[in-house]
């Protein structure tokens, strides 16, 4: 199992940027994909993206791409989520997420340990 604890959220305007990062501990960070959902008040969490246990492949949910961008510095333990061009839409209370997989998953069900959870409020 990993440990993983988000951060990075705040409020911010449409248009604006922010970067998420998560920061693992407890086990072998460079044997995780690492996954980023999203939940909004009253739906069900969503795929966002997720980056590969090299990080030479990512895969975004269509609603994040050319807009968000996940990298990860597996000597700092961290994954990042770039996001760009904000909107109201990507409010929620952002997850990274941890799987035992050689590839990208997307499916909630594939990854075995969460974060906490940091809150994205993107609003005028």
């Amino acid at each position: 199992q990993v440990h993983l604890v988000e951060s990075g959220g705040g409020l911010v305007q449409p248009g604006a940027s922010l970067r998420l990062s998560c920061a693992a501990s407890g086990s072998t960070f460079s044997t995780y994909a690492l996954g980023w959902f999203r939940q909004a008040p009253g739906k069900a969490r969503e795929f966002v993206g997720t980056i590969s246990r090299s990080g030479f492949t990512t895969s975004y949910a269509r609603s994040a791409q050319g807009r968000f961008d996940i990298s990860r510095d597996n000597a700092k333990n961290t994954v990042y989520l770039q996001m760009d061009n904000l909107k109201s839409e990507d409010t929620g209370v952002y997850y990274c997420a941890a799987a035992n997989s050689s590839g990208t998953p997307i499916d909630v069900v594939e990854f075995s340990s969460w974060g906490q959870g940091t809150q994205v409020t993107v609003s005028s």
